[in-house]
This record gives structure tokens, C-alpha cells and sequence, in this order.
């Protein structure tokens, strides 16, 4: 059964969720259609990526991902169609492409407009097109093969032989910092060396398997299930309780001879 994944800056009071799967379901009645969030905030490219990269590869192959953030993002209002890891993606040339792909999809193409501009493309255009690819329609059909569209950078992890320095990439709802720090780098650059965490004023020394294994209002540092590095707070907030937020700097700091 085809599956297409929904995600958006809509929100939930409007009608703009419904109306892009009414979309979807009149041409194909029989798809699934899975949301992923529409509480992304609105033209926030970097959340977007976040909570669709965390995910779309538990999907299987030949998914379709509709992304409906930041649809007006392109001022010529250029979309695309790309397969990446034999997934396939819609969305507008706002630089989510390049970031969900690291740069390099597999294929693009741009979606076919006529020189038309779309007040609500994600239901006139991108709903559309989700839907024929969900049916097994050929890519090509929906436009021309491309190379340009527009490209944006990941921060890069800083790497040194006694210290890492990443950034808040996330703060999810629970208010808890997801960084750009995995534990392939701290385990890597450690080599059995003792490290600490450094954020905002706090320190911590180790990483605990969850976030209860310290006390209520206590700061504690996890492994996600993506196994990046995260900090959060017992049963509180820890964006607003730290003043930290997305961008905000992570320190790894290893001891020699430890």
C-alpha cells in the first residue's frame, strides 16, 4: 500500500491540513497518508529538517514525503520532486532539499508550473504530485531534471584531540536540547579519556541511559534513540530553565590522562 508523510507549518486550528489530504485522497483514494507533525513553527527550515530527517527512513522504500514548510519560500516559485535513499520528497526551493540530503540527492526534478504561482501550493501543486508518485508514477513526468536548487550548510561539529563543540540543533516539546553531538564523536575523540559537558553555566559529568536517573530539576545528559546527544531536565524545562535554545553552544572537554 503507498504511503505518503505529511508535514507542515499549518498547525491545527485551519483548515490547510485537511484540505492538502482531501487533495491526496481524491486522486488516490487508497494511500496512506501518516502526519508526521504540523506543529512545525512556521518558516522554520531547521526544525523541519530535524523532525523529517529523524524519521523518514523508518518508513520503507518508495515512500512519498510531502513538506509543507516555508511553501512561499521561493520567490519564483520553484518546487521539486527528489528521490534520496529511494524515498521521495516535495517541497519548495527553500534549502530544506539540500539539508534533508546533505547536499546530494540522487535526483531532482522541477515541478512543472507554467510560469503559474499557486496561493496554496502545498494543496494545487505538491498534494497532486504526492499523490501520483504514491500510485507509481514516473518522477520525470512531474518536470525537468535539475541540479539547481538551493543549497544551505549543517553546522559542522568542531573537532579537536581534547575537545568537541557542537550546537543545539532541536528543542523538542518537553523543552529538552537535541545537539549535533553523537556518541560515534564523543566515543571516538574519548578513547577512554573521562570528559565533561559544558552548557550555558552548567557542567555535567556523565551521560545517563534516561533522564530520570537523576532528580527532579536536576540537569542530565542522554543518548537519543538517533544516538545524539542531548540535555535535559528532570520533569522540567530545559530550554527555558537554561536560557538555551537552538544554536546555542555544546562543549566536550576530554582529560588527558584520564
Amino acid at each position: 500500500m503507498a504511503v505518503i508523510t505529511f508535514t507542515s507549518d499549518f498547525g491545527y486550528t485551519d483548515h490547510y491540513v485537511a484540505a492538502v489530504k482531501a487533495k491526496i485522497i481524491t486522486h488516490a483514494p487508497q494511500t496512506t497518508i501518516v502526519d508526521v507533525t504540523h506543529a512545525v513553527e512556521p518558516f522554520n527550515i531547521p526544525q523541519a529538517e530535524y523532525v523529517l530527517g529523524s524519521v523518514f527512513s523508518e518508513f520503507p522504500a518508495g515512500t512519498v514525503h510531502l513538506v509543507a514548510v516555508d511553501t512561499h519560500g521561493s520567490r519564483k516559485g520553484r518546487f521539486h520532486a527528489a528521490l534520496y535513499k529511494g524515498h521521495y520528497f516535495l517541497l519548495a526551493d527553500n534549502g530544506l532539499l539540500s539539508l534533508l540530503t546533505d547536499g546530494r540527492p540522487d535526483k531532482v526534478v522541477e515541478l512543472s508550473t507554467d510560469g503559474q504561482l499557486y496561493p496554496f501550493p502545498a494543496k494545487e501543486l505538491l498534494a497532486p504530485a504526492a499523490a501520483f508518485l504514491a500510485k507509481g508514477g514516473d518522477m520525470d513526468v512531474l518536470g525537468e531534471p535539475t541540479l539547481n536548487f538551493r543549497k544551505l550548510l549543517n553546522r559542522q561539529l568542531r573537532l579537536l584531540d581534547h575537545s568537541i563543540t557542537g550546537h543545539v540543533i532541536h528543542v523538542d516539546r518537553y523543552g529538552n536540547l537535541i545537539t549535533d553531538i553523537t556518541r560515534d564523536c564523543i566515543d571516538t575523540i574519548a578513547h577512554g579519556r573521562t570528559y565533561t559537558i559544558h552548557f550555558g553555566r552548567e557542567t555535567v559529568g556523565r551521560i545517563n541511559p534516561t533522564y530520570n536517573q537523576v532528580d527532579e530539576g536536576d540537569c542530565c545528559c542522554i543518548y537519543n534513540s538517533q544516538n545524539q546527544l542531548c540535555i535535559g531536565i528532570n520533569k522540567g524545562h530545559a530550554a527555558e530553565l537554561l536560557g538555551l535554545g537552538f544554536d546555542s553552544q555544546i562543549d566536550v572537554r576530554f582529560y588527558p590522562g584520564s
